[in-house]
C-alpha cells in the first residue's frame, strides 16, 4: 500500500504549462517569443528543452518565474502544484522564487556579485529562505561546498568570484540553486562556454543534484548530449513553439518531426549535415508551418496552414503535416 501511495505522489504533476504565450511589444511589432505552449513536468522528471538560439527557451524559463520586462505579456496557464503562478501577488512570487522555483542562469560570471564573497551570496540565499541561526546557516553552506565538490569549503566560502575558474563559478550558483531544497529548477544552458572536461562535470553535478533531492529540472540547452545524459523526456522548441516531445530515447532514435531530425543529422557524430537555411524572425514569422521554408519534406499544405500538436502516441507529440518514419 506504501509503495502504491510513493508511486502516485512521485508521478503527481508538478508544473502545468497550458497554451502560454509571451509577446513583447517592440517598435510596434508584436515578437511572439513564446507561443501557445503547453507541457508538464512531473515531480522527480528532468524535462529536456532543445533548441537553436533565439527559439523562445530562455524566455519560456524566464515566464515561468515571471522575471520578465515590462513590455511583455503573457497569457494562459502556469499551473505550479495546482496554483496558478499568473494569478499570484509580487510578494507572493517572491517568496516562490528562490525557495520552491529556483533559476540557475547560463552566465555564471556576469551572475555572482563581483564585490561579494561567494560565501556570503550563497548565505544570502539560504537565510531569506530558512528559519536558521547565522552560525547554522554557514554549516549549511559549507556542507553545500563539500557536496560539490569544491575544495577546502572554509577559504572558497571567503573567495570573490574572480579568484573561480568557469567550473567553480558553475557550483556556486548550482549551491544557491539548490540551498534553499526547491521542488523544480529551471537550469539555462548549463554548458555553454565550457569545454568537454567541464562539460562532463557539470552534468555529473546536475544528475547528482537531482537524485539526491528528488528534485525536478526544466533543462533548457541547445546540446543534444547534455539532454540525452540528464533528460527523461525531450520537447524540442522552434520558433516558439513546441514541434516535437516525447521519451528521450525516442526522440533520440527515432524523430518525427524533420526539425529534430535535421539537429540531429548536424551533430559531428551524425556526417555534419547542417539544417539549411537560418530559423525565421519572430517578428516576421512565414505563414503555414514554421519550419517549411528549410524543411525538404514540405509541400503545398505546409504552406498554406499551421500544423498542430498531435499525439502520436501516449508518450509522443508532434507538430507536422509530414511526420518522418
Amino acid at each position: 500500500m506504501e509503495n502504491s501511495e510513493q508511486k502516485a505522489k512521485t508521478a503527481e504533476t508538478l508544473l502545468e504549462i497550458r497554451n502560454l504565450k509571451t509577446y513583447f511589444k517592440i517598435n510596434g511589432s508584436i515578437v511572439k517569443a513564446v507561443d501557445n505552449v503547453s507541457l508538464k513536468i512531473i515531480n522527480g522528471e528532468i524535462l529536456g528543452l532543445i533548441g537553436e538560439t533565439g527559439c523562445g527557451k530562455s524566455v519560456l524559463g524566464l515566464s515561468i518565474l515571471r522575471l520578465l520586462p515590462e513590455n511583455a505579456k503573457i497569457e494562459g496557464n502556469l499551473l505550479f502544484r495546482g496554483k496558478e503562478i499568473l494569478s499570484l501577488s509580487k510578494a507572493e512570487m517572491r517568496k516562490l522564487r528562490g525557495k520552491e522555483i529556483v533559476l540557475i542562469p547560463q552566465n555564471p560570471s556576469t551572475s555572482l556579485n563581483p564585490l561579494m564573497q561567494i560565501g556570503c551570496q550563497v548565505l544570502e540565499a539560504v537565510i531569506r529562505h530558512h528559519n536558521l541561526k547565522k552560525s547554522e546557516a554557514v554549516s549549511k553552506v559549507l556542507d553545500l561546498f563539500s557536496k560539490l565538490k569544491l575544495q577546502e569549503p572554509p577559504r572558497k566560502f571567503r573567495d570573490f568570484p574572480h579568484q573561480l575558474s568557469g567550473g567553480m563559478k558553475q557550483r556556486v550558483l548550482m549551491a544557491m540553486g539548490v540551498a534553499c531544497n526547491p521542488k523544480l529548477i529551471i537550469v539555462d544552458e548549463p554548458t555553454k562556454g565550457l569545454d568537454a572536461v567541464l562539460r562532463i562535470e557539470v552534468v555529473r553535478m546536475l544528475k547528482e543534484t537531482a537524485s539526491a533531492a528528488g528534485t525536478s529540472m526544466l533543462l533548457i540547452t541547445h546540446d543534444f548530449s547534455v539532454a540525452a545524459a540528464l533528460a527523461h523526456r525531450i520537447a524540442v522548441m522552434y520558433a516558439g513553439e513546441i514541434v516535437e516531445m516525447g521519451k528521450t530515447a525516442a526522440v533520440l532514435r527515432n524523430p518525427r518531426h524533420p526539425y529534430t531530425a535535421g539537429l540531429l543529422n548536424s551533430l559531428p557524430g551524425k556526417g555534419f549535415n547542417p539544417i539549411p537555411g537560418s530559423s525565421p524572425s519572430i517578428i516576421s514569422l512565414p505563414e503555414g508551418c514554421r519550419f517549411h521554408p528549410r524543411c525538404s519534406r514540405a509541400n503545398m499544405k505546409c504552406t498554406a496552414s499551421h500544423p498542430e500538436l498531435v499525439k502520436l502516441n501516449d508518450d509522443h507529440f508532434v507538430r507536422c503535416f509530414n511526420v518522418c518514419f
